[in-house]
């Protein structure tokens, strides 16, 4: 008897986990999704829903790292495996991003799939530059909306350099993504 009592107690408790982390989401609150998704991935890592809601909301957070287990997990479904593609190339193009401006590689001879994600769009700007010769900041304009723009550049920290992306419309900043 006890043994049900506390299956049910955990039964239950994961239903709340995964409704609390939903609602939160639907609320727009990414970050606090992802930390709880972080905190109880052990338990829950076979539940495709689960995984994919704490990765969409990691990448909602800009935490694109949190995404690597995700990636490998998601494939049991054609939804789970069109998510597992997704993440990958976002995660691929901030690793190429990440290696072009600090080792001055050229992305222009890649052809690669992409996304509506921030990083993906600057990705893309950024490829179409070509071989060039490094800048201290980067400045693209939207193709769809000509008062959004983004400013791209890399903030020297003690241990690591770090890809920082901010958004304007017109002058206003409307966020700032800091990617490692």
């Amino acid at each position: 008897m006890k043994t049900l009592l506390v299956l049910l107690i955990s039964i239950n408790l994961y239903a709340t986990i995964k409704q609390n982390m939903f609602t939160l989401y639907q609320n727009k609150k990414y970050e606090r999704v992802c930390d709880i998704g972080f905190d109880n991935f052990k338990q829950n890592k076979k539940d495709e829903e689960f995984v994919s809601l704490y990765a969409f909301s990691c990448l909602n957070s800009d935490y694109l790292d949190r995404l690597a287990i995700p990636i490998a997990l998601l494939k049991f479904s054609p939804e789970s495996r069109a998510n597992s593609a997704y993440f990958s190339v976002i995660l691929m193009q901030k690793k190429l991003l990440y290696h072009a401006l600090i080792d001055n590689y050229d992305l222009s001879s890649l052809d690669l799939p992409t996304t509506n994600y921030v990083l993906s769009k600057i990705f893309d700007f950024y490829a179409k530059l070509g071989k060039h010769e490094p800048r201290a900041f980067y400045l693209f304009e939207d193709e769809k909306d000509k008062k959004l723009t983004y400013k791209l550049y890399l903030e020297k920290n003690v241990r690591i350099k770090k890809i920082v992306i901010e958004e304007f419309y017109d002058t206003i900043t409307i966020k700032r993504h800091v990617y490692w």
